[in-house]
Parts: structure tokens; C-alpha cells; sequence
């Protein structure tokens, strides 16, 4: 089964890391790949380097969007693959045989989704790892002790899409978290571990750039509980940060 895999890229102002990114997708073995960048109107050079691959990018837009979200969104609408991944433009596959990793997981284990472990490393040595990710194997009871995938890592079908919707734009720091929370806990969607570090993001991401778009994370994450018609433990809210921390050990 050759599946088609499409992979969104979201970009603004990227010029310093997207070329890594971009090369990271288009050196995959997997050949089935519709490779799609989204740009939210990008002042820096980031245009001259998507120039540069236009004719092995598949899908690109260059217009001004409500933040990262409505962003994804927009890439999901285009997508036209069976699987979605994202691939953020700080972000780059660490070697390129993970889309086929990916495939081979999903065809083996008729998944619906599929996750696996990510690096967090320093922004200009990317050989240097600050934080490790390990997801583990979910469990039916996971998201209630604060457990959750990283959101790059998860690949899903578009029919899950279709079926029970997009990102979330209510959600301005943990939309992420929220959609993961409805597939996986509310709705229960097959979901399987690719049990390997597949992804390197560079330090720095959207929620943990201030102490204060942690707290406003902290409050979306009960606020995801809530919009789904679930109900978190009372240490949920408190598991979820304190497995963070443990990723630096």
C-alpha cells in the first residue's frame, strides 16, 4: 500500500532555519510526499529560499493568517495525502528514512495515528541536545495523568480530520493539545508508538517563549478538558508540567 503523505510547513520570517527544514523533507527515501508550505506573509528572505525549491514544493500561499493555527488549518484543507504530518519550520527530520518508518508503522498496525520521540536542542549547535522527549506507549487512562505526544512527532489520517475536525482556533497556546486530547482520549482513534527519536526542534516554541505563555498553556489545557465534555483528575493539571520537567534529566 503506497500511501501519500502530506507534510505541512508553517512559516513567518523563517529564513534562518527553514532551508534545513525544507531539506529534511525533500531528501526522504518515502517517495510519496506532497510537500506543502503555508506562509503568513514572511518580510525576511523567507520567500527567496521557498523560491529556491518551488518546483519540488507542491502546494505554497504566502498570505497573512491568525497565527500558527489558522495556519495549519489552511495546510490541512490543501492537503490531498492519506497521512498528514507537520514539520515546523525550527524543526528537521533527523534522518531520511523516517516518512518510510512512519508508513511501514501505519500500514503494519492499520493505525489512525502515529507518534513518536523528539529532541528539543539549542538553536545555532543543533548537534546539542537540551531536553529529550520520550513519549512511551498510550495507555487508555494517559491523558488523565498528563500524558500527551509531541504535537511534531504526530502524524495522523486526513480522514480523522474530516471526521472530527481541525485545529481548534479558540485555542491560542494549546490548540495542539486540545486536538490531540479529541482524537485520541474523547474519540479514541487507533493510535500507535514509533518507538525512536525521529524529530530535532530547535528551543524556543510559541508556548514556552515566557513564563507567561506557560500559565496561559496551563489554563487552555483545563480549558481543553472542558470544550470536549471531559473531565480531568485533580493532579492532571499538575503531572502534565512536572513530565516536562523530567524530559531535562
Amino acid at each position: 500500500m503506497n500511501l501519500k503523505v502530506s507534510i505541512i510547513t508553517v512559516t513567518y520570517n523563517s529564513a534562518s532555519t527553514l532551508e534545513q527544514t525544507i531539506l529534511s523533507v525533500l531528501e526522504q527515501s518515502y517517495q510519496n510526499i506532497e510537500y506543502i508550505i503555508v506562509d503568513g506573509g514572511s518580510k525576511d528572505g523567507t520567500l527567496q529560499i521557498i523560491e529556491k525549491y518551488k518546483n519540488k514544493i507542491s502546494k505554497f500561499i504566502s498570505e497573512k493568517d491568525n497565527g500558527l493555527y489558522d495556519a495549519l488549518n489552511k495546510g490541512i484543507t490543501m492537503a490531498t495525502g492519506d497521512v498528514i504530518g507537520i514539520l515546523h519550520s525550527d524543526d528537521f527530520y533527523i534522518d531520511n528514512s523516517i516518512i518510510e518508518k512512519y508508513i511501514s508503522t501505519f500500514i503494519k498496525n492499520h493505525s489512525d495515528a502515529v507518534y513518536s520521540d523528539l529532541f528539543y536542542v539549542e538553536r545555532t549547535n543543533t548537534n546539542k541536545i537540551i531536553r529529550k522527549w520520550k513519549s512511551g506507549n498510550h495507555k487508555t487512562n494517559s491523558f488523565l495523568h498528563g500524558w500527551m505526544p509531541p504535537h511534531p512527532t504526530f502524524f495522523v489520517k486526513k480522514e480523522v480530520y474530516q471526521q472530527f475536525g481541525k485545529f481548534n482556533l479558540e485555542f491560542k497556546h494549546s490548540a495542539d493539545y486540545e486536538l490531540m486530547l479529541r482524537f485520541i482520549h474523547k474519540n479514541k482513534i487507533r493510535v500507535n508508538y514509533l518507538h525512536e527519536f525521529t524529530i530535532k526542534m530547535r528551543v524556543g516554541g510559541q508556548s514556552n517563549v515566557s513564563v507567561q505563555n506557560r500559565i496561559n498553556a496551563n489554563n487552555e489545557d483545563r480549558k481543553a478538558w472542558r470544550v470536549n465534555g471531559l473531565k480531568p483528575r485533580f493532579y492532571t493539571s499538575y503531572l502534565k508540567p512536572l513530565r516536562k520537567v523530567l524530559q531535562f534529566f
